[in-house]
This record gives structure tokens, C-alpha cells and sequence, in this order.
């Protein structure tokens, strides 16, 4: 039998449904993520409020790098009205997986909601697991290569640009970025150029 231990009260995390105990996909916290293990495989489910609270339950998501070619990256500007880091810019489209939701899925779900970019080739790179004071994110982290026309003026993504690779790092380490896309830059900003 798998038990999570945690100092905290550990009832925001429900098991995964069976047949017998179906259970439901909705609770008082709202919109339901699945919970993962560093591999991936699925071991529960809890509400995305929860997963942003300190619980340190690894809850997936989806990062897309969209590269010209032009050797320019894509990236947009955070919402002012977001919790974390509001006017950072951040990678080109970033989301929460759904409970049931598939990778590939919940990645055009983001791209479409946030950029309204709906075709491309998605070429994944790698996952890793990203840890903040708030919440534990298993990054699932893929690129799309081409000269999209990407307009994202929308709620979600109120800015975004390309941005040259050298107008990038020089502006790194000056809180222009997010700790998280500043960390994906550096490990992967040779193999995007790779993709070209």
C-alpha cells in the first residue's frame, strides 16, 4: 500500500480513482491536477489550489520554447495580476496539466489558450523536477521550430516578443526573467539552436 507522509494535513491528496471507489474529481479547492512521481507515473490527484500551497505534492506541467528561424525565442510577459513573479518574462507558453489530462493535450490547451499558436510539431526535450517555497512541478519541456505568427495581447498573455539569443543573456541574472525560465535557458538554449 503507497502512504504519503507530510507535515501537513495530508487529506488534500485522494488516491487515484478505481472501480470500486470511483471517487470524485471535484473538490472544494477546484480544478483537480493529477500528483506524479519524479518518473511521471500518475499516484493520485489534488486541487491545483492545494498543489500552490506549500503541500510539496509534484504536480506536472507543460513548458514550450517556440524558436524562429532566425535564432530568436519567443517569450512572453507575465500578467501583472498573476501571484508569482506578475511582469517577468517567462517562457513562451507554460501550464498546468489537468487530472486525465495527456502531455501532448494539456500542451496544445496552453498554446492555443495562450498564444493562440495551434499548429506546430512539438519536439520534446526533457522533464525535470523545478521547487519553489510554493509549489513542486514535474516540467515537461518542449520546443516548436518556425516562423509562427504569434499574437498573444490576450488576458493570460498580455506581451510577448523574440527575443535575439545575445539580447537573452544579457539580460539574465537581473530579475528580467523567471528563476525558472532563466534555469531552461541555460541548460537548453544550445540544443534549441540545435533544432535549426
Amino acid at each position: 500500500m503507497f502512504q504519503l507522509i507530510y507535515p501537513y494535513d495530508p487529506a488534500p491528496f485522494l488516491p487515484l480513482p478505481t472501480a470500486e471507489h470511483p471517487g470524485g474529481m471535484n473538490y472544494a479547492g477546484g480544478e483537480m491536477v493529477p500528483v506524479v512521481e519524479p518518473s511521471g507515473l500518475v499516484i493520485g490527484q489534488t486541487a491545483r489550489s492545494l498543489a500552490h500551497g506549500g503541500t510539496g505534492l509534484l504536480h506536472p506541467v507543460v513548458h514550450l520554447h517556440v524558436i524562429n528561424r532566425n535564432e530568436q525565442l519567443f517569450i512572453q510577459k507575465r500578467s501583472m495580476n498573476k501571484d508569482l513573479l506578475p511582469g517577468r518574462w517567462d517562457t513562451a507558453v507554460g501550464g498546468h496539466v489537468d487530472y486525465g489530462e495527456s502531455l501532448e493535450t494539456a500542451l496544445f490547451r496552453e498554446a492555443s489558450e495562450e498564444l493562440g499558436l495551434r499548429e506546430f510539431n512539438p519536439i520534446y526535450l526533457r522533464s525535470y523536477v523545478w521547487e519553489s517555497q510554493r509549489e513542486r512541478e514535474l516540467v515537461n519541456v518542449f520546443a516548436a521550430v518556425g516562423n509562427f505568427r504569434i499574437d498573444p495581447c490576450n488576458e493570460e498573455v498580455p506581451e510577448g516578443r523574440y527575443w535575439s539569443f545575445a539580447e537573452i543573456e544579457s539580460a539574465l541574472g537581473k530579475d528580467v526573467f523567471t528563476p525558472n525560465f532563466e534555469h531552461e535557458f541555460k541548460a537548453l538554449g544550445s540544443s534549441l539552436l540545435a533544432l535549426l
